[in-house]
């Protein structure tokens, strides 16, 4: 059982206690399998991405014996060309739900690996975790388009689906500087990796007609500055532009408009954002308005309808729990959090031929 005394670290004034952090982080590892698996919820399916976004909420708070586990098990299940599954029921390998394979879902397990290893210093377990890192990386850069933006998914078949979501695309960039990190690590450079996270940049700084209209997600607004395309003056004028639409002040951040709901997993990570591009106090008082949404036992619900009062779905999701960890985490100042999230000690990539 998780223990105030190590989440200490998770301790932030009028967000969390130590001892909330532990319960939690309790809740986290009460989804999680014997067999390393961390599905939404038991009973709901796990996707990639969460999962990973839970296994760093476990390093953050010291769990790292069950976060690597949570790695562990992606390595044992992945597909012969390099991809997980979309959706797994309750975590089990052997029941796919969706077998889709989308390229954000499968990048991120190198951003959960960096994390893990300035969590633990572990060069053993990047030795590991490489070769699923790379087979990972090379079968989402096989969906890269002539534009630099990542195409979204290839279906059961094969068949790739090109079209590039920003979001994802913005997760994509962040995932290839923790593997061209990784890389750089072990000392095995990847010049084509560079290049292409180059290209991948130019297109979501520049070139915004390159990816699907979804200007009503809130992800779509704030992920170039999370995954860390836009910084500094760039930054700042994107998450300007839509304050207003997507902060519901009291009560945290819209999913997508027009809709009256407001949700943990997007107000943590745009707390993240605000975090990463120097904004702190806004960053914590989103996190203040959100925790209308933590329940009893530690967890939190996934959003909230404001104009019927309702919380909605009632469901309690391992990777909002995980999102909200990371993000006190980093105004916290847990190291390997912040230089994820910061981009402390990732490349930023060469520029493609139209910029040099």
């Amino acid at each position: 059982m998780t223990t105030p005394g190590r989440t200490e670290r998770l301790v932030l004034p009028g967000v969390l206690t130590a001892e909330q952090a532990a319960r939690t982080v309790a809740g986290i590892l009460a989804a999680q399998r014997a067999d390393g698996a961390i599905p939404w919820f038991r009973g709901h399916h796990l996707d990639p991405w969460d999962h990973t976004e839970a296994a760093m909420a476990l390093d953050a708070a010291g769990e790292h014996e069950r976060a690597e586990a949570a790695y562990a098990w992606l390595a044992r299940h992945q597909n012969p060309d390099g991809s997980w599954y979309a959706a797994y029921a309750d975590g089990d390998a052997a029941a796919p739900t969706d077998r889709g394979r989308e390229t954000n879902f499968c990048a991120y397990l190198a951003v959960g690996v960096w994390h893990h290893y300035l969590s633990t210093g572990d060069d053993t377990f990047v030795d590991r975790m490489w070769p699923a890192v790379y087979a990972a990386m090379e079968f989402v850069l096989e969906l890269q388009q002539p534009g630099g933006e990542i195409g979204w998914k290839r279906e059961d078949d094969g068949t790739p689906v090109t079209d590039a979501l920003l979001t994802g695309s913005s997760s994509v960039y962040q995932a290839l500087r923790c593997a061209l990190a990784l890389a750089d690590q072990r000392e095995e450079p990847q010049p084509d990796w560079e290049l292409a996270l180059g290209r991948l940049g130019h297109a979501i700084q520049h070139h915004p007609e390159r990816f699907l209209d979804k200007a009503r997600y809130s992800m779509d607004w704030y992920y170039p500055v999370l995954g860390g395309a836009l910084r500094g003056t760039a930054a700042k004028d994107r998450i300007e532009s839509a304050w207003e639409d997507f902060v519901v002040p009291g009560l945290g951040v819209r999913c997508v408009l027009p809709n009256p709901w407001v949700t943990g997993g997007e107000s943590a990570e745009l707390a993240l954002a605000l975090w990463a591009m120097g904004e702190s106090d806004r960053a914590v008082q989103i996190l203040k308005w959100v925790q209308h949404l933590r329940a009893d036992n530690g967890m939190y619900w996934t959003g909230y309808v404001f104009d019927d009062d309702a919380v909605w779905p009632e469901e309690q999701t391992s990777w909002t729990a995980g999102s909200m960890l990371l993000a006190v985490a980093a105004l916290g100042g847990d190291e390997a959090t912040t230089a994820v999230f910061g981009g402390e000690r990732l490349p930023t990539g060469l520029a493609p031929d139209c910029c040099r």
